[in-house]
C-alpha cells in the first residue's frame, strides 16, 4: 500500500483512507438509484443502466486511483445524464427515431475519445480557461435549475398546463407529499452534517412510500406508471442485469453530422467544467495543490476521467465524470488513491444489490435531484451582473434557457452565441478567444438548421 499510494508522504494511513473511501461512497451512491431513473426516460432498460452505472464507476475510479493517486471517485454525471435523456433522446424519439439512446451513446464515445486527445496535448485546461467565467458559472447554475425541474416533474410537483405552461401538481398525491417531505429531510440531515445524507434522504422517502402503499394511500397502477415500491428479493433478482455493451448506432450520424457535432460538443462543454472544477475543488480541500495553486499530475487525473467516459459508453451509460462528493471523503482524511480504491470496491459490492436500488421510485430520488440542483445553482453567487454586458447577458441567457426550453444544450448554445455577438457589437472582437469563435460558428449553424427545419 505504501509503495503504491505513498501514504506516509501524504500524511495518512490505511484505516483513514478506507474510512474516507466509505464516506465518499455513501455520499454519491445515490447515483445508482437516480441514473437508472433518468436514463430509463430515454428508453433504456433500468436494470442494464444500473449495471453499467456501477461497473463504469468501478473502472473509472480505479483509473483515478492508479493513474493519478487522487482520492477522487467517478460515476455517471448528474446534469450530463439529464442532457442525455431529455435534451438528446426524447426530442429524437418524438421525431420517430427508434432507440435514440444508441445515437447518444455514440456521442458519449466520441466525446470520450476527444477527451483523451485533449488530455494528451494539454489543450483541455486551455479550453476551460478561455471560456468566460460568467458563462461557466451561468451554465452550472442553469444545469442546476434544469435538474431541479426534472426532479419536480418526476414527482408530479410540477405539471404541464395549457394556459400557464407549468403548474403545481396534486398536493394530496403521495408522490407530491413524500417528495417535499424527503427534501426537508435531506436539508435537515445536511444541516447536521450527517454522512451520506442524500442516500439517507432517498431511503427514508422510499420507506415512507412503502408505508403509504401498505396503508392504501399509494395505489399500485402499472398503466399509470405506479409500480410496487416493495423490492423483489427472489434469488435470481440479485444477479445483475446484462448491460447494453457496444450498443452504438452510427447510421444516423452520416445524414445529421452537424446535429451530432452539437450533441458531442455539448457533452464536451459540460464535462469540461464539471471535471476540472471538481478536481481543483477537491484537491484544494485536501491541500493537494502545489505552491502555485496548480494540480499536480493533472494529466493523469484528466486521462482517468476521459477513459472512464469511454468505458461508460461501451457499457451503456451517460458520461462518467469526477464527483464533487469526493470532497466528503477528503474531509474525512482521504489523501491518496487508496480512498478511491475503497470507493470502487464498494460500488462493485453494490452491483449485487440491484433489487434495492431499482425498486426506489422516482419521487424518492426527487429530493436528491432538487438538492443537487441547489448546490449547482449556488454558483450564481460567483457571477457578476455589472460590467461587460456580453458577460452579463451570456451567463444569464445560459441560466434561463436551460429550464425554460427544457434543454441544457439550448442554454449553452444561446449563451455562447449571445456572448460573441455582444462582444462584436461592443467593439471587443479582440477579446474573443479561438475556442469561443469555434463554438459560435458551430452553434450558429445549428440555429440555422433549426430555423430551416432541418433538424433530424
Amino acid at each position: 500500500m505504501e509503495k503504491l499510494f505513498k501514504l506516509k508522504e501524504h500524511g495518512t494511513d490505511v484505516k483513514t483512507e478506507i474510512v474516507a473511501g466509505t464516506t465518499t461512497f455513501l455520499s454519491m451512491v445515490y447515483i445508482l438509484a437516480v441514473n437508472p431513473s433518468i436514463l430509463s426516460a430515454s428508453g433504456m432498460d433500468s436494470g442494464a443502466v444500473f449495471t453499467a452505472t456501477a461497473v463504469s464507476a468501478v473502472i473509472a475510479t480505479l483509473f483515478m486511483a492508479f493513474l493519478a493517486n487522487y482520492p477522487v471517485a467517478l460515476a455517471s454525471g448528474m446534469g450530463l445524464n439529464a442532457y442525455f435523456a431529455y435534451s438528446v433522446c426524447i426530442p429524437m424519439a418524438e421525431q420517430g427515431i427508434a432507440d435514440p439512446w444508441r445515437v447518444a451513446l455514440a456521442a458519449v464515445l466520441v466525446e470520450g475519445i476527444l477527451f483523451v486527445l485533449l488530455s494528451l496535448c494539454n489543450f483541455r485546461e486551455k479550453l476551460v480557461n478561455d471560456v468566460p467565467a460568467n458563462l461557466k458559472f451561468g451554465i452550472t447554475a442553469g444545469i442546476g435549475l434544469f435538474i431541479a425541474i426534472v426532479g419536480l416533474k418526476g414527482a408530479g410537483v410540477v405539471i404541464g398546463d395549457a394556459s400557464t405552461l407549468v403548474a403545481m401538481g396534486d398536493v394530496t398525491s403521495p408522490q407530491f407529499a413524500l417528495a417535499i417531505i424527503g427534501l426537508i429531510i435531506v436539508a435537515a440531515l445536511y444541516h447536521y452534517n450527517v454522512k451520506g445524507y442524500l442516500l439517507i434522504g432517498i431511503l427514508v422517502t422510499w420507506i415512507l412510500g412503502m408505508i403509504a402503499q401498505a396503508a392504501g394511500w399509494y395505489v399500485v397502477d402499472l398503466e399509470a406508471g405506479n409500480a410496487s415500491l416493495f423490492p423483489d428479493f427472489s434469488g435470481a433478482s440479485f444477479i445483475p442485469s446484462a448491460p447494453e455493451v457496444f450498443a452504438f448506432d452510427f447510421s444516423w450520424i452520416g445524414d445529421n453530422l452537424l446535429h451530432f457535432a452539437v450533441i458531442v460538443f455539448s457533452f464536451l462543454f459540460v464535462d469540461l467544467f464539471d471535471t476540472v472544477g471538481t478536481l481543483i475543488g477537491v484537491a484544494s480541500k485536501g491541500n493537494l495543490l502545489d505552491e502555485k495553486g496548480n494540480l499536480p499530475n493533472a494529466k493523469g487525473a484528466l486521462m482517468a476521467d476521459a477513459l472512464g467516459t469511454i468505458a461508460g459508453s461501451l457499457l451503456g451509460t451517460s458520461t462518467v465524470t469526477s464527483y464533487v462528493e469526493s470532497s466528503a471523503g477528503v474531509s474525512a482524511g482521504g489523501r491518496t488513491g487508496l480512498t478511491a480504491v475503497t470507493t470502487a470496491v464498494l460500488f462493485g459490492a453494490a452491483l449485487f444489490l440491484s433489487p434495492v436500488f431499482l425498486a426506489i421510485p422516482g419521487f424518492a430520488t426527487t429530493p436528491a435531484l432538487v438538492w443537487v440542483g441547489l448546490l449547482m445553482m449556488s454558483s450564481v453567487k460567483n457571477m457578476h451582473f455589472d460590467g461587460d454586458i456580453a458577460d452579463v447577458l451570456g451567463g444569464y441567457v445560459a441560466i434561463i434557457m436551460m429550464p425554460f426550453t427544457y434543454s441544457i444544450a439550448n442554454g449553452i448554445m444561446f449563451g455562447i452565441v449571445s456572448w460573441v455577438i455582444l462582444k462584436v457589437v461592443t467593439g471587443k472582437t479582440k477579446d474573443i478567444p479561438p475556442v469561443m469563435w469555434v463554438s459560435f460558428v458551430l452553434f450558429a449553424l445549428r440555429i440555422v438548421t433549426l430555423a430551416m427545419n432541418l433538424s433530424f
